[in-house]
């Protein structure tokens, strides 16, 4: 009989963007049991938000997540908004849904061509991320930054798409489109990929359904969930598109999904261009009432939620964030036993994994769930520690 042999993979590891640690029991190259701790990320996004006015927190939530930074402030001022029942400007409106869309195309040709990677298809990976360069020139046109565009304030937007800007904007998503239909046919047509990707890493439907994963990670195994269709909000109502959903939950499926949805985004983005009326892109607001408020938004990754109360105060009273990889991260486990060793970082990047957003910090028995040290005693360890650090390197 086959020994069980355990492989770590992280925390710190070339093939891993931030740290989390793996560990994988395998029986030959047959994985059987698998584990995965994050942690080494918790930055206290939820606190920090608390010491800072209702506007410096759109800086601070813009920040939690590099590939998708305009998901939280989305979904941020949205409870912000939801508070006071403030109304944007239609344009506002327009101009978020073109923004929130532009980003899905990064986002979803970033990990389109980390994917080609790791099947060792480079040639993906540098198309992919060729017709993505033009979407980041666009984002730094119409708001001065690749990333962080600080696009985003409670009632409207900071900044307006010019006329000038269309043209541009046009030709890159004619590009992406082109360019996810020609992969897209290439996708289905490559024997190589179909052997790599098709029935590896399924996640069943009712599996899905039990795990409450979001975004393309449960529409590739046949849940029709999509916020911008089920609770539509900024100008998702006025534009049409298909909800893009697929049976088979493997990471074929989960690739297809994704290029797909860029397609949607790029005749989104379009419409919305063309619909956009003339006007403010700002409602001035002053001050945020007292109450609670919560904010989605379908990021590119799935549903995003935030929580916000107010005390009447120019400060957050309490803000909760569940970003979708704190969904989407613990089916990883379901989908990774019983399949092979060489196929787990790619099983593990079909979930489009971020651990920034994802991360909680416990301390707890892990036998008795009894919690070990409470938040206020980890922060005076904290402090105890630097100090002492600091006193060493005085002297």
């Amino acid at each position: 009989m086959a020994k069980e042999t355990m492989i770590p993979i992280g925390p710190y590891h070339p093939l891993l963007e931030e740290p989390e640690f793996f560990k994988f029991y395998v029986e030959g190259e047959k994985i059987v049991d698998a584990e995965v701790r994050v942690g080494y990320n918790h930055r206290g996004v939820e606190k920090i938000s608390e010491g800072k006015t209702f506007d410096q927190a759109t800086f601070v939530v813009e920040r939690i997540c590099g590939i998708c930074s305009t998901s939280h402030p989305f979904a941020y001022v949205r409870a912000v908004e939801d508070i006071s029942g403030i109304v944007l400007p239609e344009r506002a409106e327009y101009i978020r849904t073109i923004i929130g869309d532009l980003e899905r195309i990064h986002s979803h040709l970033l990990w389109v061509g980390l994917a080609g990677h790791f099947i060792g298809y480079n040639t993906v990976f540098m198309w992919a991320w060729k017709y993505r360069e033009p979407v980041l020139d666009m984002f730094e046109v119409i708001s001065g930054n690749r990333n962080h565009y600080n696009m985003f304030k409670v009632g409207g937007v900071r900044r307006d798409i010019k006329e000038t800007d269309v043209p541009g904007l046009l030709k890159a998503i004619d590009d992406v489109e082109r360019f996810c239909g020609m992969l897209l046919k290439a996708v289905i047509d490559d024997p190589v990929i179909k052997a790599r990707l098709k029935n590896v890493g399924v996640l069943k439907k009712e599996d899905a359904i039990a795990m409450g994963v979001v975004g393309p990670v449960a529409r590739a195994s046949g849940i029709p969930i999509d916020v911008r269709k089920d609770h539509p909000y900024a100008a998702y109502d006025r534009v049409n598109f298909e909800r893009i959903v697929m049976e088979g939950g493997d990471v074929f499926n989960k690739a297809a999904i994704r290029l797909l949805e860029c397609i949607e985004s790029t005749k989104i983005i379009r419409q919305c261009l063309k619909q956009m009326p003339p006007g403010p892109i700002d409602a001035a607001v002053r001050e945020v009432g007292v109450g609670e408020g919560i904010g989605q938004h379908e990021a590119p990754r799935g549903e995003c939620i935030h929580y916000v109360r107010s005390n009447g105060s120019n400060y957050p009273e309490r803000h909760k964030i569940r970003a979708p990889s704190f969904m989407n991260v613990p089916s990883f486990k379901l989908t990774v036993i019983g399949e092979s060793i060489a196929d787990a970082a790619l099983i593990t990047a079909a979930v489009d994994p971020c651990y920034c957003c994802t991360e909680r910090m416990a301390i707890v028995d892990r036998e008795s769930d009894k919690v070990l040290l409470t938040g206020e005693e980890m922060v005076r360890l904290s402090q105890a520690k630097t100090e002492k650090l600091k006193q060493k390197c005085l002297y």
